[in-house]
């Protein structure tokens, strides 16, 4: 690869690390089952000209898209320092409004005209007000799935906005809950701002900033180097979502990709205009798609910056399913189009680099919310998680079998913490054996998750890869499509892949999620 200065590798290592240890005292502090359980959150670091400069590994989805967010928002705040901004609106460089994201500056001297550093965290909240429980549900109005934060000051000169927070609350479910996952937020801002500032002290605000333009500069280069080992031309491919939820049509998302010498141009012009659900996407979580597959073919111990984004340009068309004119609903987008996304800029790849691109994956974050009111204390409650499924086999090695994949880095929700805080009993948490595709080398399974209710109330699922497998490659098999099912009153019923239902005490929700498609021909 790319060689640099010992200092530019400690500095990229040190940055790295506190963003590391923001995300621990987010998990540590936070409130709700999907901050601490599940880990959904991300954090990162940026200069004074807002160029990322390093970021923990948390969330794909959120992370790349983190760059246009902060763009975003300082473009129309200007924050002092004690100031932190909040925003979640999707179509500034967020990703969907459960993803709350804050933004502080760190000034290392009370004196100084500008900050050092910004200090990012994305983190998804369990619930953001809107017509259902959860705030993932099928709905055909952005209005309807939760509170639109504007970027603003949530801390004003050091002291919380009390207004402002107490309006938001008023907003959402389980009030206390969302208040404790805040002020965890606020608190991994200013640990990283400790650390940043006894980092500054220690190097000097010069030596940094001359170190940080060497070590953007560093992650220019390596990207470049890697994109030039792919062989020039044009590599076009073709997926689809199983539907909309509301129309059983399936909606396309297709690819340009084209690699001119150290220099990525992917185009998806062409791709189906947006649509009435909550899968459409914004541009910020398409560009994050690109750039996560990109960074997967740096290999281990790579630097991820601003110049390690330079190299790769991505267009798209207004209005189509990624990206989306406002105010189109785009909570599923964030979890489910960002998937197919990413399946079809490895579909593109597999033509241009057979020997190093897996088949595809689940495809799917799986997602399931329900909310009711909890028989043990009477009061209201809200559930959100993910669920993992199979990885695609690769080009050397069989696919890993129940884990989260590409866009999604959360983990799961430990039944113990499941059954301990919500009226649910989980019946079944297994390996879906024999539901990755075979081949040469075979994808891994999937998983079957079931879940007894124990109350009156709401379910929601934003699902995918139902209608259209995962596929294989160069002759492997694709795997098996997910089902969702409900058990009611010892009836089997066969749910779609998107849907908002009533539930009663007793019903039991299974999910068998897909496994990864299979590589290569099976000779045996």
């Amino acid at each position: 690869m790319v060689n640099y200065s010992i200092e530019v590798n400690i500095l990229n290592k040190l940055l790295s690390s506190i963003a590391e240890e923001m995300g621990i005292v987010l998990k540590k502090a936070s409130f709700s089952a999907n901050i601490k359980e599940r880990k959904d959150f991300s954090c990162a670091i940026f200069d004074s000209e807002a160029r990322l400069l390093a970021q923990a590994a948390h969330i794909p989805v959120h992370l790349g898209a983190m760059p246009m967010t902060v763009t975003s928002i300082l473009r129309l705040k200007t924050p002092r320092n004690g100031d932190v901004i909040w925003s979640n609106d999707p179509f500034l460089g967020g990703t969907h409004l459960p993803d709350i994201t804050m933004l502080k500056p760190v000034f290392v001297d009370a004196n100084d005209d500008k900050p050092l550093f910004y200090v990012v965290c994305r983190a998804h909240h369990a619930d953001i007000g809107g017509k259902y429980p959860g705030s993932m549900s099928l709905v055909k109005d952005f209005k309807d799935e939760g509170f639109l934060i504007p970027p603003q000051n949530i801390v004003n000169n050091n002291k919380i906005e009390k207004e402002i927070l107490d309006h938001f609350l008023k907003n959402v479910r389980k009030p206390q809950e969302r208040k404790g996952d805040i002020l965890a937020q606020l608190a991994c801002l200013e640990r990283g701002s400790q650390r940043l500032i006894q980092l500054a002290k220690a190097w000097s605000k010069e030596k940094i900033i001359s170190t940080a333009n060497m070590l953007i500069d560093y992650g220019e280069k390596v990207m470049r180097k890697t994109i030039k080992e792919i062989p020039d031309g044009e590599y076009e491919f073709c997926d689809a979502l199983d539907d909309d939820g509301f129309n059983d049509i399936p909606i396309n998302i297709r690819l340009n990709l084209k690699i001119e010498k150290d220099y990525a141009i992917l185009d998806f012009t062409n791709t189906d205009d947006q649509v009435e659900s909550s899968i459409n996407t914004v541009k910020s979580v398409t560009a994050s798609c690109c750039y996560y597959v990109f960074f997967c073919l740096l290999g281990e111990d790579y630097p991820i910056n601003q110049g390690s984004l330079n190299p790769i340009k991505i267009i798209t068309r207004k209005g189509s399913l990624v990206d989306a004119k406002k105010p189109a609903p785009v909570a599923a987008g964030n979890v489910e189009t960002s998937q197919r996304i990413v399946d079809v800029i490895f579909g593109a790849l597999s033509k241009a680099l057979p020997d190093k691109i897996p088949a595809a994956s689940c495809g799917t974050m799986n997602n399931v919310s329900f909310g009711g009111i909890d028989p043990k204390n009477n009061e209201e409650f809200t559930y959100y998680e993910t669920i993992g499924g199979g990885m695609g086999a690769s080009p050397n090695r069989d696919g890993i079998s129940a884990v989260q994949v590409h866009m999604t880095n959360t983990l799961n929700t430990p039944i113990e913490a499941i059954e301990y805080e919500y009226p649910v009993i989980i019946e079944k948490y297994m390996i879906r054996k024999n539901s990755g595709g075979n081949g040469k080398f075979k994808g891994g399974d999937g998983i079957i998750r079931s879940f007894r209710f124990l109350f009156d109330g709401k379910l929601s699922l934003l699902t995918e890869r139902r209608k259209f497998a995962p596929y294989g490659l160069y002759g492997g098999r694709p795997a098996k499509k997910g089902e969702n099912i409900l058990i009611k009153n010892n009836k089997v019923i066969k749910l779609p892949s998107k849907t908002t239902i009533n539930i009663k005490k007793g019903d039991t929700l299974e999910i068998y999620t897909p496994g990864g498609g299979g590589w290569g021909i099976d000779i045996e």
